[in-house]
């Protein structure tokens, strides 16, 4: 009689794993699937542009918290300070607030025709690395670089972001050094797990084409692409069409009061929707980039994206 239950259960057992892979089962014991879902996160960016006193990461932190948000993007030049105490500490107060760190956002730039000037880059891209590590940060933000020959980034800004090679060298000349500068890179951070996102910013990566050439140069999970929605300044949405397919992380660039250097009229229903086409399911990083005061200004912000990207 006990063989019998155990050959019966046996069997029952076997049956309802069958059942459970069979891939004409009955749905209706699944969650309903609803999409792709973003997480929405702000930058410590938002509250400091690079003028004054710093303001402190565990501020920006706290500010995240009460408006509900996933998680904080660093910016590395904020920090000050890089000490193992003060890491920990940042690493404690995200984790008891329920916040994910999620992105170094750093300075770089491989375009010199100096190899040792090169070095010195990937030394502070390998450093930065460690850093995200230390942190529990999966993800930094890398920058191809740009010629330098012109000094002022407002000048920059007024040109829309065009700047000549140095005399006797070329944009292909430029590609080749970023790429085996991040080939370097990118051994260390697959040693750290974590991933690299190119960003479309000034220089080689100002168009799509430039990001996903270095980005295929590598076709490596260590190395991905991040959207800015506010780094194109002529006709952002098809630029921004043509990198969605490859997108891990989003920045989300807003204006209010203002731009400190220029102003986008952004429609973020419509980027969202470019969004959706491609099943993108990541961060959503808010960048204010505006005059207004942070404070009114991100809260304002945040809820603008929730509702595009709801």
């Amino acid at each position: 009689m006990k063989a019998n239950r155990r050959d019966f259960l046996g069997q029952v057992s076997v049956a309802g794993l069958a059942a459970a892979f069979a891939p004409g089962r009955s749905k209706a014991s699944e969650p309903a699937f609803k999409g792709p879902r973003v997480r929405i996160g702000a930058s410590t960016y938002c509250y400091w542009h690079f003028r004054g006193e710093r303001v402190p990461i565990e501020s920006v932190l706290s500010r995240a918290d009460a408006m509900g948000l996933d998680g904080v993007e660093i910016l590395h030049v904020q920090m000050g300070d890089e000490s193992p105490a003060y890491l920990n500490y940042l690493k404690r107060t995200a984790f008891r607030l329920g916040l994910d760190l999620y992105l170094l956002s750093t300075h770089q730039s491989f375009v010199s025709p100096d190899q040792g000037e090169r070095n010195r880059n990937i030394e502070h891209t390998n450093y930065c690395i460690d850093l995200a590590n230390r942190l529990g940060i999966p993800s930094i933000r890398i920058n191809s670089g740009r010629w330098g020959t012109i000094k002022s980034f407002d000048e920059l800004m007024t040109r829309r972001g065009e700047e000549p090679p140095l005399p006797g060298y070329t944009d292909d000349d430029a590609f080749d050094w970023v790429i085996a500068s991040i080939e370097k890179c990118v051994r260390r951070a697959e040693e750290s797990g974590v991933t690299l996102l190119i960003e479309n910013h000034w220089g080689l990566s100002r168009k799509p084409e430039g990001v996903l050439r270095i980005w295929d140069a590598f076709r490596s999970p260590t190395l991905g692409i991040l959207m800015d929605t506010g780094n194109f300044l002529e006709d952002p949405y098809d630029e921004l069409e043509k990198l969605a397919p490859y997108t891990a992380l989003v920045q989300a660039k807003t204006y209010y009061g203002g731009g400190e250097w220029y102003t986008l009229d952004l429609d973020y229903p419509r980027i969202a929707s470019i969004l959706r086409k491609v099943n993108y399911s990541g961060w959503i990083s808010l960048e204010f980039e505006g005059k207004e005061d942070p404070n009114t200004a991100v809260p304002k912000s945040i809820a603008m994206l929730r509702e595009a990207f709801a």
